[in-house]
């Protein structure tokens, strides 16, 4: 029998939206032939459930209609080994082979969702809850990178209720311009880049927004680079591209449109350089616990070293998303990533 994978999408996060483009374009991708896939989705609030409409619907967030829309949850009895769904006629047990979860952020990119499936006894496709956990966390993640060798930003983690006073005595000390960055949140959301301590105050009540951690961090001189990675033992590496910024950083609004920006792929780099992103992604992968799959993010000084920025273990989704166009650049389709994510996976 074909094996059944949940693809889980939305997500109490302030990446819902993000989410669900990417697992609608992962749904449709999926080999039906080879896989029998269920979609499983969790509104804003927190809702789960079984997902029977039009996948179409998805990722123009009309999906949650009472019809096409049942109660569920992932069962923690690991006899069970699946997903309970609350019909009106009764219960239902749905046995599931693996879970794909295509949530980003927090409450999906974190360990949580990951935890339940270890909790339960089903296979995660992706990292795993540890690993999920410390990239998630930017000071952890960069404390493992730096033990396993490799360059990280200068930077000072503060709790909320930190006198400003305090902070901002560390924002000289790091220098302007500088970034303040919630400590556990993706897609840029509540990062701002501070250009003179006047501006600090506002930049931190941004970010406390998101996080009750707040992340000051240097500027690294360089653009950015990234890199994805797909495995456990026996790593594959995709090609590595460039972010060119025209101005200011790359935020929400140009990861996801691209107004003053653009994607170099393969990046302007010589095959050495692109060589050590390679490794260098890698290391960083190995260092955090990563298995599955992860784009591993970069900067590149104008002297030619790498400084480690981020891991998103859940990348974006999309056909023309960084993670999978890096894949195509060494032969992938996307059909093909999504069925090696899952050969792997299972």
């Amino acid at each position: 029998m074909k094996p059944t994978i949940a693809v889980l999408f939305g997500g109490c996060s302030s990446e819902y939206g993000v989410s669900l483009q990417s697992a609608y374009s992962v749904s449709k991708a999926i080999s039906k032939e080879k896989y029998n896939p269920i979609l499983v989705g969790i509104t804003r609030e927190g809702d789960w459930y079984l997902y029977e409409g039009d996948p179409d619907r998805i990722p123009k967030d009309t999906w949650q209609a009472k019809g096409p829309c049942v109660p569920a949850q992932i069962s923690l009895n690991r006899r069970d080994h699946g997903l309970l769904v609350f019909r009106p006629a009764g219960q239902e047990c749905i046995p599931l082979d693996g879970v794909l979860p295509i949530l980003h952020g927090k409450n999906g990119e974190d360990g949580t969702v990951q935890g339940i499936c270890e909790l339960a006894g089903i296979p995660v496709i992706g990292c795993g809850s540890l690993a999920s956990a410390l990239c998630m966390d930017k000071h952890r993640a960069h404390l493992l990178a730096r033990q396993a060798g490799v360059e990280i930003p200068r930077g000072v983690c503060y709790e909320a209720g930190t006198p400003l006073e305090v902070m901002e005595k560390e924002g000289e000390a790091l220098g302007y311009p500088l970034f303040v960055k919630p400590l556990r949140a993706g897609s840029s959301f509540g990062i701002t880049r501070v250009d003179a301590k006047e501006r600090l105050g506002a930049a931190v009540e941004q970010a406390f927004a998101h996080d009750s951690v707040i992340l000051l961090e240097e500027l690294v001189e360089g653009f950015e680079v990234g890199c994805a990675v797909i495995g456990a033992g026996e790593l594959i590496t995709g090609r590595a591209d460039e972010i060119e910024l025209s101005r200011g950083f790359f935020d929400f609004t140009e990861k996801y449109t691209l107004k003053t920006s653009k994607i170099h792929m393969p990046a302007r780099v010589c095959v050495a350089t692109e060589s050590r992103i390679q490794e260098t992604a890698k290391q960083i992968y190995r260092a955090l616990g990563c298995t599955g799959f992860a784009r591993v993010d970069l900067f590149l000084r104008p002297d030619g070293t790498l400084v480690f920025n981020e891991v998103n273990t859940i990348p974006g989704f999309t056909s023309h998303s960084r993670f999978p166009n890096m894949m195509k650049g060494v032969g992938y389709s996307f059909e093909e990533v999504v069925d090696l994510l899952l050969e792997e996976g299972l």
